[in-house]
């Protein structure tokens, strides 16, 4: 379903992401997937093949110290500007001169990033429930518990570990859903243990409080990707990162962004929920 691409960093750090090919038909442009802060490209495992079925190539990456990707031996380098420099370099590799941005959360703040670093890259963006400024009751609940590094002997103990710090935003998931999410969060290392699959050290600029609720760099950051790209807002009915002040501020700073409300479902959508692809076809159709 998906070739494994591999590229080397800037730095040095041997990177990873997925590659899912176009179906047949007219040339489109293709979209590249960034996961959130503790995520990695499996999120897009749904999402990335119905993307594809449309025509567009899909590259779901892993950002550094994530998933396959290399871990970072300096950890102040897992900041958006370096992410998004990955990114730059990723382009550069494949030959991508223009693609379809779809960010999820930290991916979205990346996503802005990349509009004053490199914005002739991004012909369109989807940021999935993020914007410049962020609830701080929902950066507080993320922050409890990135890079606590937790491990566990078994599946079902994963499970119920990722359902604990989730269910709050997915009421609805099944048995079998956090389980299926607990094998796209961990993996089971030498000794047999189930372990998460990002760096711990992730959370080093989150205790250094690098990650802020707000900032002038955010804001114009997002003007300027949402004033002169075509972006689409995906925001849970029940996200606590972005919520309805959050959702008003950045309608009214880019009147054009186009908006729509997954119900029932918090931080962050998955994209695969029918409200979430009705709103991402009708994007889609509209960018080349």
């Amino acid at each position: 379903m998906y070739s494994e691409i591999s590229y080397l960093s800037d730095d040095g750090l041997r990177l990873y992401a997925r590659d899912y090919p176009a179906a047949s038909g007219p040339a489109r442009l293709p979209v590249i997937c960034i996961h959130g802060l503790t995520r990695n490209s499996a999120d897009f495992e749904d999402v990335a093949p119905w993307i594809a079925g449309q025509g567009r190539r899909v590259i779901a990456v892993d950002v550094r110290g994530r998933g396959n990707s290399d871990y970072d031996p300096q950890p102040d380098r897992y900041t958006p500007a370096v992410y998004a420099n990955d990114i730059v370099k990723l382009a550069h590799d494949l030959g991508i001169a223009r693609a379809v941005f779809v960010g999820t959360s930290m991916g979205g703040l990346i996503t802005m990033t990349l509009a004053l670093r490199k914005s002739e890259l991004i012909a369109a963006a989807v940021l999935n429930d993020v914007g410049p400024a962020l609830s701080p009751r929902g950066l507080a609940r993320i922050a409890a518990y990135t890079g606590r590094g937790e491990e566990f002997t078994s599946w079902p103990q994963a499970a119920d570990y990722i359902r604990s710090i989730n269910d709050v935003a997915f009421p609805a998931n099944t048995g079998d859903d956090w389980e299926r999410w607990a094998r796209r969060a961990f993996r089971e290392d030498e000794q047999g243990k189930l372990v998460m699959r990002y760096d711990a050290n992730i959370a080093v600029p989150i205790r250094a409080n690098k990650l802020k609720a707000a900032s002038m760099v955010a804001q114009f950051a997002f003007r300027r990707l949402a004033r002169r790209r075509p972006t689409l807002l995906i925001r849970g009915g029940l996200s606590d990162l972005i919520e309805q002040e959050q959702v008003n501020a950045m309608r009214a700073a880019a009147p054009r962004m186009q908006f729509a409300e997954i119900p029932d479902i918090g931080h962050a959508p998955m994209l695969s929920e029918p409200a979430a692809q009705e709103a991402l076809r009708g994007f889609l159709d509209s960018v080349d």
